[in-house]
C-alpha cells in the first residue's frame, strides 16, 4: 500500500468508528477519496456526510422515498455488496455492528480491496474463512480495534512466534459493582462505559465481558496465535491497549490515550506512520500509575462461556455471535435483566447443530439460527 490517495469505502458510516474515520479523512484530504458511504437509518448524519465528502455510492436502509435524497446529491444508491467492490475503493472500512456487512466484506476481498476491520463478528463468525481468503488474494486485514491494532503495531518487525498475547480490558461498566447487585442493574447503567464512548451494543457486551472474548478470537485468527498462548486482564486505565511476549521474556506494548482515531489513522496510512495534532497524546506523568487485575470469571459470565465455546470450532462461534446480538437487543429492551445474557446464550447454544467445515452461508445461518432461538425462548 502506497502513499497515492486512497478511495474508501466506509461501511457503518454514521457509527462510532465510521465517524471517528471520517475524522481522519478530515484530517488528511489529499491522501484518502471517499468513494462510497454506507449506513443504517441515521439519514440525517449520512445526508451531512453525503454534503461533505461528495461520495459517488451510497448504502442505507429505508424505503426508496425514504432514500430519495440520495439523488438529491447525485449519489449513486446500491447495496454494501456493490460499494464494496466499487473499481475506485482500494480500502473497505468495516465499521457496522452485527453481522450486516460479513458478505460485503468478503466481496471486497473477493474483488482484491484491503480491509480495515472494525467489525469484530465478521472474524468471530468466519474467522478460519475470512483469514484463508484474505491470504488468497494477496489481501491485507488491517485491524482497526486499538486491541487487535496494538497487537499488530507490537509484531510489526519482529518474527514469530510469540509466548503469548496479553489483550487488556477495561472491565466495563460493572467492573466495581457488587456482584449480587449485577442481576438489578439497568440497562441506563449498562451504557456508562467508563472509558470509551461506543455504540449501544458493544458497550453492552464490554460490561458483559463478551466483546473480550471477541477479541480473544479475533486475535487467534488474525495473528495466528493458540487459544491457551492469549490472556486477558482487567486494566482499569485504558492506556495500555495490549501486549505481546515473545519467546526471551521480552513483551512489548503499545500505550496510547483512549482515541480510536490513532489505531484508524495507524491502519489507513499503514505502513507509514504520519503526525496528527488533533490525537491525543501520552503523558506518563499526568497519567500515574498503570494497574492491572484479574479477570473475575463470576462477575463475567459471557467470557469464559464465549471461549470455550469457540475452542470448538465449526460454525460454534458464529452460532455464539447470533446468540449474543439478540441476548444484548433484549436486554435493551428491557426484556431479560444484565445476568440472564449469559443464561439466555447459553440456552440458545444447546440447540446449535455444529457443521465442522462451513461455508460462508453456513457460518451466517448459525448466527442467524442461534439469534431466532434466543429470541424464541423469550417470546414463549
Amino acid at each position: 500500500m502506497g502513499s497515492a490517495t486512497k478511495g474508501l469505502a466506509v461501511l457503518g458510516s454514521t457509527g462510532s468508528v465510521g465517524r471517528q474515520t471520517l475524522d481522519i479523512v478530515r484530517s488528511y484530504p489529499d491522501d484518502f477519496n471517499v468513494v462510497g458511504l454506507a449506513a443504517g437509518r441515521n439519514h440525517a448524519l449520512l445526508k451531512r456526510q453525503i454534503r461533505e465528502f461528495r461520495p459517488a455510492l451510497a448504502s442505507c436502509q429505508g424505503s426508496p422515498s425514504e432514500k430519495a435524497f440520495l439523488g438529491d446529491y447525485g449519489c449513486a444508491d446500491c447495496d454494501m455488496e456493490n460499494l464494496a467492490v466499487s473499481a475506485d475503493v482500494d480500502i473497505v472500512v468495516a465499521a457496522t455492528t452485527g453481522d450486516v456487512a460479513v458478505p460485503a466484506t468478503f466481496a471486497g476481498i473477493e474483488a482484491g480491496k484491503h480491509i480495515a476491520l472494525a467489525n469484530k463478528e465478521a472474524v468471530v463468525i468466519s474467522g478460519e474463512l475470512l483469514t484463508q481468503a484474505a491470504r488468497e488474494r494477496d489481501v491485507a486485514l488491517l485491524p482497526l480495534d486499538s486491541e487487535p491494532n496494538a497487537i499488530w503495531q507490537c509484531l510489526r518487525g519482529e518474527e514469530k512466534p510469540v509466548s503469548r498475547l496479553i489483550i487488556t480490558a477495561s472491565g466495563g461498566a460493572f467492573r466495581d459493582t457488587p456482584i449480587d447487585k449485577l442481576p438489578d442493574v439497568t440497562h441506563e447503567q449498562a451504557l456508562q462505559h467508563p472509558t470509551w464512548r461506543m455504540g449501544a451494543k458493544i458497550t453492552v457486551d464490554s460490561a458483559t465481558m463478551m466483546n473480550k472474548a471477541f477479541e480473544v478470537i479475533e486475535a487467534h485468527w488474525l495473528f495466528g496465535v493458540p487459544w491457551d498462548d492469549i490472556e486477558v486482564v482487567i486494566h482499569p486505565q485504558s492506556m495500555i491497549h495490549s501486549m505481546v511476549e515473545f519467546v526471551d521474556g521480552s513483551v512489548k506494548a503499545q500505550i496510547s490515550p483512549p482515541d480510536m482515531r490513532l489505531p484508524i489513522q495507524y491502519a489507513l496510512f499503514y505502513p507509514r506512520r504520519v503526525p496528527n495534532d488533533s490525537v491525543t497524546r501520552f503523558d506518563p506523568v499526568a497519567t500515574g500509575a498503570l494497574s492491572f487485575e484479574r479477570l473475575e470469571p463470576e462477575r463475567y459470565p459471557c467470557f469464559g462461556l464465549a471461549i470455550q465455546v469457540a475452542r470448538r470450532g465449526g460454525t460454534w462461534a458464529a452460532a455464539l455471535c447470533g446468540a449474543d446480538d439478540a441476548a444484548v437487543a433484549l436486554f435493551l429492551d428491557g426484556k431479560i435483566s444484565f445476568m440472564e445474557i449469559p443464561a439466555l446464550i447459553a440456552e440458545s447454544l444447546r440447540g446449535h447443530r455444529n457443521i465442522e467445515e462451513p461455508s460462508l452461508q453456513d457460518t451466517m445461518d448459525a448466527a442467524d439460527a442461534a439469534r431466532q432461538r434466543a429470541n424464541g425462548t423469550v417470546e414463549v
